[in-house]
């Protein structure tokens, strides 16, 4: 049932006294209504499903996809409204580098959002990236209402115009109203009509919109771009969609969106979602409703994007497939006046990236590396300070050997930020090192392993350049940084020095998390991603350089004991989850040993085995052939596996291929076929399938070629010994 402010109830109750003596019976009867709405935010510019800085397709993302799903709901249920969180404008080499530099023109993400046939969008912090103006601009192409209730302009109203929207669907009205989190200034303060706009708490903004909308509407529902608790106003909570909802019990769907991470609950009546970045996910909120309107049941769902189609629709918008191929072709360094391709930007001499010793756990996070390096390098060179600090904004991100183009420098630097040069102490400088280090756990004695803090985001983890430091993960939280020295000496807490920061991190944790007190004495007229282009046109070919100024210290991952490397070997094998968030002890060893083998579709004299599956319409399984050779060498019943215009396996041969990758989801519903193999040069059939050029044979295939096996518990057992 509908529930009400006390304020407003008062004036209600007489009113709703009344129209219950009026009501005629028709109205209090009926069947009931569905209203299904859909939550997308922070697309961050992605429409394809594409990688730019990759240069390759996706599989899980984009706005492609998210048209793909949004047709079938529609479907399913015409009744249905399409709400957008914000950030959508920023965030692709497309949206920062090409189409935000001429907000005149039409711009792809709009146009895009314009088909798809969105119903509102709420506004997110970076659309305010190149200042009110320019949004103002972009967003100004929308065909639907952009919302921000508590962002106001020097007339006092909205920025965008409205703060909140109704939409009816089967006689249904749904309100609408958007807020973005308050913290816009820490971040784009300076730029152009930041400062000139009034930022209100959310949760006095959404209070007073739903007084304004009144009894206009059935159903309340609020965008808000921010997380659930709050992000810098811990007390206040002026940033925290919580507080939003604690504050306006008329609530009935609360969507959040700005931390890129899903939620999915609910709180008495109200359902709450929210989802990641890039368009991997979209929150879909179902409610029903009687005769008259009121909410009788509602849920929420977070459906993944993963394997799901893209709309070729979307892709094949006029402005959206000129936009794509407008940025592949402005990766690769774009043409001259005759057609020609211009020349890469520059080249390595080899890659700068160290491979992962555990897959999912970033090297770059573990040790000092070379593309810190080279950006730290880079920040020093232009401003002239003492020290420098820089994030890996991804985990992945790397420098390959060869040629390097715009997509290479935009992997190693996603933001389009400028550079500050800042005086600090060094009692703010080691403050500062503090809250950077609390991206790790603290290390237990038995871990294999250092993990991350998963409330804290990668690109909050800065890597420093100009003193030297250790981090004791032995220790907690704020007790971390050891031994930090500078020019061969002490660091003293009372000395003073300056240090090159971007201007993002500059407004949001020095300024807003108050680790300094100095006010920024000089900033870049260009951007340091500019700045890295320039460094690669004038020093070309560069080569990875790694001063190890830092170290993590404190702990002993157990490197020699044989149980570490084995766990390690599950994990990369993918019969492990990654130890992100928690690291593995060998005190839990015998149990991660039982669970690998419980998530191996194959042992082989009882060590769990990667091998992929797949089933025909019977649901029989195979095994995929080249993985059992694999999974088998070294044994007495190893043997190989080639291709010569047919399958031919020669037993008691070491299988020399690389190993396959694993497909996304075991191949299912395939045809069964009768396969005929040479074995050591004899003809012999085997029961098998096949998917995507790979042949997969049933376990009788083993026993034909001597090997002992059984199915247990749907666990092909292979016995060699």
């Amino acid at each position: 049932m509908k529930k009400h402010r006390s304020r407003r109830l008062l004036s209600l109750l007489a009113t709703g006294a009344l129209l219950v003596s009026l009501m005629p019976a028709a109205f209090a009867s009926g069947s009931e209504k569905h209203i299904t709405i859909l939550g997308t935010s922070d697309m961050h510019g992605n429409i394809w499903g594409y990688s730019y800085e990759d240069n390759t397709e996706s599989t899980n993302n984009g706005m492609a996809r998210l048209y793909t799903y949004i047709q079938q709901v529609r479907a399913e249920n015409p009744n249905t409204i399409l709400i957008d969180a914000g950030d959508d404008i920023q965030g692709t080499i497309m949206t920062d580098d090409i189409y935000n530099k001429t907000p005149d023109q039409p711009h792809p993400v709009i146009t895009a959002m314009n088909y798809m046939g969105y119903d509102a969008m709420t506004l997110g912090n970076h659309e305010f990236n190149w200042g009110i103006p320019t949004m103002q601009t972009i967003l100004g192409q929308a065909d639907f209402p952009v919302l921000a209730a508590n962002v106001t302009g020097t007339d006092g109203k909205s920025v965008t115009g409205a703060g909140w929207t109704i939409v009816e669907k089967d006689g249904v009205k749904v309100a609408i109203i958007g807020v973005v989190t308050p913290d816009v200034p820490i971040w784009d303060g300076g730029k152009e009509g930041i400062e000139d706009a009034t930022y209100e708490a959310a949760n006095v903004a959404v209070g007073k919109a739903i007084d304004e909308i009144g009894g206009q509407a059935d159903v309340i529902v609020v965008s808000a771009h921010m997380g659930m608790y709050a992000e810098f106003d811990e007390e206040g909570g002026s940033d925290s969609a919580q507080k939003i909802l604690d504050d306006n019990p008329e609530i009935d769907v609360l969507q959040v969106a700005h931390n890129h991470v899903v939620v999915n609950e609910k709180q008495g009546d109200v359902v709450i979602g929210g989802v990641r970045n890039g368009g991997r996910d979209i929150a879909r909120f179902d409610l029903t409703l009687d005769a008259d309107n009121n909410v009788t049941a509602s849920s929420v769902e977070i459906v993944d994007m993963t394997d799901v189609t893209p709309s070729q629709e979307i892709r094949s918008i006029p402005l959206v497939a000129e936009a794509h191929q407008k940025t592949i072709d402005f990766i690769a360094g774009g043409t001259d006046e005759s057609g020609e391709p211009l020349p890469p930007l520059g080249s390595t001499t080899a890659k700068f990236q160290p491979e992962n010793e555990i897959a999912g756990l970033p090297q770059g996070k573990l040790e000092d590396t070379a593309v810190m390096d080279l950006i730290n390098k880079i920040q020093l060179e232009n401003s002239g300070a003492d020290v420098s600090a820089a994030a890996l904004f991804k985990n992945t991100s790397d420098l390959p050997a060869g040629d390097i183009n715009y997509g290479n420098i935009f992997d190693i630097y996603k933001f389009d930020n400028t550079l500050y040069r800042v005086k600090v102490t060094g009692a703010e400088l080691k403050a500062y090192m503090e809250w950077s280090a609390e991206c790790y756990n603290q290390w237990k004695e038995g871990d294999i392993n250092i993990s991350f803090d998963p409330e804290y985001p990668d690109y909050l983890y800065d890597m420093f350049a100009g003193v030297e430091y250790e981090i004791d993960l032995s220790q907690p939280k704020g007790e971390r940084i050891k031994n930090v020295m500078f020019k061969g000496e002490p660091l003293q807490d009372d000395q003073t020095l300056t240090l090159a920061v971007n201007n993002y991190r500059y407004s949001s944790a020095l300024k807003g998390q108050n680790l300094i007190s100095g006010t920024k004495e000089w900033e870049s007229s260009n951007s340091i991603r500019d700045m890295i282009v320039a460094y690669f046109a004038e020093h070309s070919p560069v080569a990875p350089e790694v001063d190890n100024n830092w170290k993590i210290v404190g702990v002993d991952l157990n490197e020699d004991d044989a149980r570490r490397a084995e766990l390690i070997g599950y994990i990369n094998d993918g019969l492990l989850p990654t130890p992100y968030a928690e690291s593995y002890n060998l005190a839990d060893y015998d149990a991660l040993v039982a669970q690998a083998k419980a998530n191996a579709a194959v042992l082989v004299d009882g060590t769990p085995k990667v091998v992929s599956t797949a089933t025909d319409a019977a649901g029989n399984t195979y095994y995929r052939l080249r993985d059992l050779a694999a999974a088998l060498n070294g044994t007495g019943k190893q043997f190989n596996v080639l291709w010569n215009a047919g399958v031919e396996i020669t037993t008691g041969a070491a299988y020399a291929d690389p190993a396959l990758t694993m497909p996304a989801q075991a191949p299912a519903g395939l045809t069964a076929e009768t396969l005929t193999v040479k074995v050591d040069g004899a003809a012999q059939s085997m029961s098998a399938v096949l998917s995507n050029g790979n042949y997969y044979v049933a376990s009788s295939a083993l026993e034909a070629l001597g090997i002992t096996c059984t199915i247990t518990d749907g666990t092909l057992n292979i016995t060699t010994k």
